[in-house]
């Protein structure tokens, strides 16, 4: 799903309900490796760089992900702002990726998001984020899928040299594309491209209308998953108001089986973060999304 759309039609805070009767009253376990983290347009709080960073850690979240390359956010600030909170930078979107992307027939176009990738996982290796996540194409009327796979693969190549010297890997995400939307494909995806700086930034929520999240864990495996979307998905939101409103779900009162997800990650042996891509608000809003994600981790 195109996130910045999603984003903006979900922004205001949704009110919660009780949870999981089941998820109460199990007891927690313990996932020491695994972390949480929000994106940066789910914060709603006023003020600096650093005051939007410390709202993030104060509400409970380990980590942010970051929109890169942005020039309101040059590298020595997003640095003097993670030293002043405590936070890491769980991981990095590429900006132009959905406006240029590498499927485009137009090669000025790919040449657009070829640059900002570049320019991205530098900036992650100087910031100390170690994913960049990337939508890889679209198809289209005018795109095949054969086009599409094609050219972003080859798109992606020219960017491992700059990802192998910045110690940044290029994660791909699973979206509302038209393309790649069953894990068999995403993991030939990337055994094509064949490369260590190349792994799945799984988006749980994403595949849900089309499947089920616990069996691309499996498929993807520890070797390939890098960097994961949280957000909610309902198929009877969906099926009474279109498509997009089935992420209008708050977390854990849609159709996610977060206990066979985590089951899943658990089997996998999966370390890092848990993003969330839900709709954000103020300081409030950012702690009740932290209390459920540890919800989540505890089942």
């Amino acid at each position: 799903m195109n996130r910045r759309n999603f984003l903006t039609t979900t922004t205001a805070a949704l009110a919660g309900s009780a949870l999981f009767s089941h998820a109460q009253d199990a007891p927690a376990k313990k996932r020491p490796k695994f972390k949480k983290a929000v994106g940066i347009g789910m914060v709603g709080v006023k003020g600096s760089l650093t005051d939007r960073f410390k709202a993030v850690k104060d509400a409970g979240f380990d980590g942010v992900e970051l929109n890169l390359p942005d020039d309101g956010m040059p590298t020595d600030a997003v640095i003097a702002a993670k030293e002043a909170s405590g936070l890491e930078i769980a991981g990095i979107i590429c900006t132009p990726h959905w406006s240029f992307p590498l499927s485009s027939p137009d090669p000025a176009k790919r040449e657009r998001t070829v640059n900002g990738l570049k320019y991205a996982l530098k900036q992650g290796g100087e910031i100390g984020c170690s994913r960049v996540l990337l939508v890889p194409g679209t198809v289209e009327k005018n795109v095949t899928y054969e086009e599409c796979w094609t050219r972003s693969i080859e798109g992606i190549k020219r960017c491992l040299e700059t990802a192998e010297q910045s110690k940044c890997a290029i994660a791909i995400e699973n979206v509302w594309n038209r393309f790649i939307n069953e894990p068999v494909a995403a993991k030939r995806y990337l055994e094509e491209i064949n490369s260590p700086w190349v792994g799945w930034h799984f988006d749980i929520g994403n595949c849900v209308t089309f499947g089920w999240p616990e069996h691309w864990v499996r498929t993807l495996g520890k070797k390939h998953i890098i960097n994961l979307h949280f957000k909610e998905y309902s198929r009877k939101k969906r099926d009474a108001a279109g498509p997009g409103a089935g992420f209008g779900a708050e977390l854990m009162e849609g159709d996610n089986d977060w206990p066979a997800v985590m089951a899943a990650l658990d089997e996998i042996g999966y370390e890092g973060y848990g993003i969330l891509e839900v709709g954000g608000g103020d300081a409030n809003r950012l702690k009740f999304l932290a209390d459920r994600t540890d919800k989540i981790l505890a089942l």
